[in-house]
């Protein structure tokens, strides 16, 4: 079990962050093992054809029997939204003394693989050689297997930490992590993450706590080492919405408000924005934006701005109509 241990100064400095580059290498593991994440099945079908096999190899070997990840690799995030080089850039700045650690960490000596035997070397220069290398393969991996969807994934990590922000300002950091996942328990101002390899606690002391919605994730993800500051990656809600298509099924209320805005307002029980809605939907922002005024100048759907986007979300009145509707 790993707990971080948060004072109020830290709940106060509790944030979220986008990184894709820990998408990018929380992703791997999907590639390794896709019994384990089979709604990432589609993703995984869609992108193997398109991956050079020879660096999918090495960069695959990173995830060790354990499922662990070398820490290095997942730099904590320095801005809300950070771009996927400058990510990487942090990365190839690294020590040899850490990459080292890191690696280790994750496969104890004497289980490495062979592509990683040079991590053993006194030298640094061979393990330096090995993390550029290992970054080429994750700029590459990234355009070919993430970046073409990277708008997609980032529309359903801001509506989760959209429907997390009202979790803390309803009830606090206690329903901020009630429904998180299971593996996590707040209690007397710890979070502890269970069914971890390593077993230590970290106390924020001031330092606050970062956390991050991933789609890659199955399970919590602090970092495994104890010397970093609290960080956790954490599965976000709607993946499934990611890769499966478009329900199409009409409901009850289809001869009420026609097909298309039945669906839509079926959709809203999560605040989505138009982009997202049009992609859910298969059509375009322009005929979502004219259903979204129906709707709303019905009252059955509420809007408010949220950085760049506006959020729509089923009123009470939506919320009302659309439960009678699911009962019949």
């Amino acid at each position: 079990m790993i707990s971080f241990r948060l004072g109020v100064e830290d709940l106060a400095d509790t944030r979220f962050a986008i990184s894709p580059i820990h998408e990018t290498v929380l992703s791997l593991r999907v590639l390794r093992e896709p019994g384990l994440y089979a709604l990432h099945l589609p993703w995984r079908r869609s992108v193997l054809g398109r991956l050079d096999a020879p660096a999918t190899d090495v960069l695959m070997s990173l995830v060790g029997p354990d499922r662990g990840l070398p820490d290095f690799l997942t730099p904590r995030p320095t801005e809300f939204a950070a771009a996927f080089e400058d990510e990487l850039a942090a990365v190839r700045r690294t020590p040899a003394d850490v990459v080292r650690r890191d690696v280790l960490a994750v496969y104890p000596r004497g289980r490495l693989p062979a592509v990683f035997q040079e991590i053993t070397a006194d030298d640094d220069g061979p393990v330096l050689t090995l993390r550029d290398a290992i970054c080429d393969h994750l700029h590459r991996y990234w355009e070919a297997a993430i970046r073409p969807t990277w708008p997609q994934i980032r529309l359903v990590l801001e509506a989760d930490m959209t429907y997390r922000a009202r979790q803390l300002a309803v009830g606090g950091a206690r329903l901020l992590f009630a429904d998180m996942h299971p593996n996590l328990r707040w209690h007397d101002g710890v979070l502890h993450i269970d069914k971890m390899i390593g077993r230590h606690q970290v106390t924020a002391a001031g330092r606050g706590l970062l956390l991050m919605p991933s789609v890659f994730s199955h399970k919590p993800a602090p970092p495994v080492s104890p010397d970093e500051p609290p960080m956790l990656a954490y599965p976000c809600r709607g993946v499934a919405t990611l890769w499966a298509p478009t329900p199409t099924d009409a409901t009850a209320l289809a001869p009420l408000l026609g097909a298309p805005r039945a669906r839509l307002l079926d959709l809203l029980a999560e605040p989505l924005p138009t982009v997202e809605i049009a992609r859910r939907l298969a059509v375009t922002p322009s005929a979502v934006s004219q259903h979204l005024r129906v709707l709303h100048a019905a009252g059955l759907i509420t809007r408010a701005r949220d950085g760049r986007h506006v959020l729509y979300r089923r009123s009470p009145l939506g919320d009302q109509l659309a439960g009678q509707s699911a009962e019949r």
